[in-house]
């Protein structure tokens, strides 16, 4: 994490240093004698002079106020070297040209200084944004037991990295549980209802509860946050999907538990794309005490299993289509989960022509070939458990 945030850092210094390069600085002088040379060989007539206040009027978008102030005198120079060639700086039409030139040069460096001042209290405060909002949400390992991950986060909001959509991931008793959920709301106004979400599976992801349990507890989280400092206009409308996935390191089996959250994509070798069979029960938050129910599905070594949000399915085009997934993930079933998630993310972007207008998150975790004990059928079993019903049913996808 802290390298990422240093990585993050030494880019906007680098930009920075960029657009203050030397190269850059050419432009203005070179304008000042272009412009100084055609009109001392131009007629008398001809007046270019005035133009040169292009030069210190560009110069604060890349150089600060020392730059500009010399680039402004160098202007106001070229201002009275066109005077003495063209009837004597004495005379009133140059005296005011000069006059004139400098009065904005002076307003380009005042400029000049609050657009630097501005410039370094905005990166400042978005250098602590970014800390903030890589503490809450931590990169996800590359590999954790027999799986291999990778994650994308594309938030709606300008300069956020991340918003309502939420992923995290723990061990807990010879298995890997990940957690992706989409709180109401996107952007930094979501942030807050995130964390809470992350926070409450950070400290009982791990324990060696059932996952309809850690469901449970995740809902009493959300829906305690809501009675507590929800405000009476918005009552009822703090709520968060969530989707809960458990697989364990020797069985290659997959235990999920949806809480109102779109079902993943299972992507096996040979372009094969196949939707598990999920019985989702309410959002967080919504009924407190609602029974959970626990999924569980093949997963083979070489599978992946793509978890996502909302706001990547609905994300349209310009004719008002809904992003297909399933038929361009079908595309990609043979990549690693770092490539996937390349092609996805500027397969998504050209869809929605560059810009999202929900939160958008994924997650792919390719299962690594590890010796198995037991073998499992690939036709799909799907096994289905209530929570406090003590009953259990067994269905079958094709």
């Amino acid at each position: 994490m802290t390298s990422r945030l240093a990585d993050v850092i030494g880019r906007r210094r680098s930009w920075r240093s960029l657009r203050s390069a030397p190269a850059l600085l050419l432009l203005p002088v070179t304008l000042i004698v272009v412009i100084t040379v055609v009109d001392v060989q131009a007629p008398t007539d001809v007046h270019l002079g005035p133009t040169l206040v292009i030069a210190p009027a560009i110069t604060p978008s890349f150089a600060g106020p020392r730059t500009t102030a010399a680039v402004g005198a160098l202007a106001t120079g070229a201002q009275a070297l066109i005077g003495v060639t063209h009837g004597g700086i004495g005379t009133l039409n140059h005296i005011v040209q000069i006059i004139t030139l400098a009065v904005l040069s002076v307003l380009c460096v005042l400029y000049s200084a609050l657009r630097r001042r501005r410039l370094a209290q905005l990166a400042q405060v978005r250098t602590v944004a970014e800390a903030a909002q890589h503490v809450l949400m931590w990169p996800l390992p590359e590999h954790i037991g027999p799986l291999r991950i990778a994650s994308l986060y594309l938030a709606a909001e300008d300069e956020a990295q991340i918003g309502g959509d939420l992923y995290a991931a723990t061990v807990s008793d010879g298995a890997v549980r990940v957690l992706i959920g989409d709180v109401r709301g996107k952007g930094l106004s979501a942030i807050g209802e995130a964390a809470l979400v992350l926070g409450a599976f950070r400290e009982s992801g791990h324990r060696h509860m059932p996952l309809v349990e850690l469901a449970a507890a995740l809902d009493q989280s959300v829906s305690r946050y809501a009675a507590d400092l929800e405000p009476a206009e918005e009552a009822g409308e703090r709520f968060a999907t969530a989707l809960m996935v458990e697989i364990p390191d020797s069985d290659p089996v997959t235990r999920m538990t949806s809480c109102g959250h779109p079902p993943p994509l299972l992507l096996s070798p040979g372009h094969v794309v196949t939707v598990p069979s999920l019985h989702p029960s309410p959002p967080l938050g919504v009924h407190p005490g609602a029974d959970r129910t626990l999924d569980v599905f093949s997963f083979e070594p070489g599978d992946t299993l793509l978890l996502y949000t909302d706001g990547v399915v609905e994300a349209r085009d310009a004719r008002g289509r809904f992003y297909p997934l399933a038929e361009r993930a079908a595309r990609w079933t043979e990549e690693r989960p770092e490539a996937l998630m390349h092609h996805l993310r500027r397969d998504l972007l050209a869809h929605a022509g560059g810009r999202l207008d929900d939160d958008a998150a994924l997650i792919a975790l390719h299962r690594t070939p590890v010796d198995r004990h037991r073998h499992h059928d690939r036709g799909g079993g799907v096994e289905t458990r209530r929570a406090g019903s003590g009953t259990e049913s067994r269905q079958h996808t094709a």
